[in-house]
């Protein structure tokens, strides 16, 4: 089968609204907030915007309610130009949402988000054809029943799986064998493991179910990977930082991209590491997405932030033959 799509995203989509705060309160505190943003997002819907704005070919399958931050999801999926033909429109149900708020001085954000039962994906809608015209599957962990099955389906037509994952989800050891690359947060792999140490955590996570690349972002501090049993660290690029929301997201699908493209891990990660830092200049989990020049720009001009310990532990731990 010719591919139809360079990457087809299975999983969540939100619809976020955006509360700015000048600093996040104390704890039973009270601050005035300074704007309100209502915002599409999402962890896989807004990695096919990064992939699509990269001049990927994609299509979401996924599920959306039928109110107002319904409409907004798919208007902004529209307006990327990503495939929306198996997106499930529940009638009565209300999408995703998340309310985000934001420090206006450092950027960072806070989220409390609901997704209601009536949004769960059912395996039984997702038929083998959607996910065999694709290049690439990029999925994340909510509905592990849809996105394990998804992802088998990808790997028996030999088409990679990347995954978005940020904490323990239910049956999630049903997905992880069909991995090629893990992409998850700083936390999920020393949980999943219980090692505390997460170089160790990586190595055990990549024994067992054998994925060719286990990594965790690191937030401000880039992102560390391994692959072949050879780690590598890529830090962060430091730039004025308005809204981390999305920024994940965003690393996704440049992540994604850097496969189709062929790129060697140590520049996927930079060239992940840069699109994420871009998104973070503006408001919104897709506000700063960018093209491919502008991320070549920054790789080239920005300076980086590296972790205080993680460069020296990897030269340590290289092998010496």
């Amino acid at each position: 089968m010719t591919p139809q799509f360079d990457v087809v995203g299975v999983g969540l989509n939100a619809t976020d609204t955006l509360l700015v705060v000048p600093r996040f309160p104390a704890f039973a505190g009270k601050v005035p907030f300074e704007e309100e943003i209502v915002s599409p997002g999402g962890q896989v819907a807004s990695a096919l915007a990064a992939c699509a704005s990269l001049g990927l070919r994609t299509k979401y399958i996924g599920t959306i309610g039928d109110d107002e931050r319904a409409r907004i999801q798919l208007a902004s999926l529209r307006e990327w130009g990503i495939n929306i033909d198996h997106v499930q429109t529940r009638a009565g149900c209300p999408n995703q949402s998340a309310y985000i708020i934001i420090d206006r001085g450092t950027g960072e954000r806070t989220v409390l988000w609901s997704r209601p039962d009536c949004l769960r994906i059912d395996p039984a809608e997702i038929a083998p054809e959607q996910i065999q015209g694709a290049r690439l599957l990029h999925i994340d962990g909510h509905d592990t029943p849809a996105v394990a099955h998804a992802a088998r389906i990808a790997r028996a037509a030999g088409i990679p799986v990347t995954v978005d994952v940020d904490t323990i989800y239910h049956g999630f050891d049903r997905v992880l064998p069909y991995v090629d690359y893990l992409i998850a947060s700083s936390e999920f792999p020393t949980q999943w493991t219980n090692e505390r140490d997460p170089l160790r955590a990586l190595e055990v996570i990549q024994q067992e179910y054998g994925m060719r690349v286990a990594a965790m972002t690191l937030g401000a501090h880039g992102v560390l990977a391994l692959e072949n049993g050879r780690f590598l660290y890529s830090p962060a690029f430091v730039v004025n930082c308005v809204d981390t929301t999305g920024a994940g997201d965003v690393f996704h699908g440049a992540f994604c991209y850097s496969v189709l493209q062929g790129m060697n891990l140590a520049d996927a990660l930079d060239f992940s590491n840069a699109m994420a830092a871009l998104n973070c200049t503006a408001m919104g989990a897709r506000g700063g997405i960018r093209g491919l020049e502008e991320v070549r720009q920054l790789i080239g001009q920005a300076p980086r932030r590296a972790h205080p310990d993680l460069p020296k532990r990897i030269l340590l731990s290289a092998p010496t033959n």
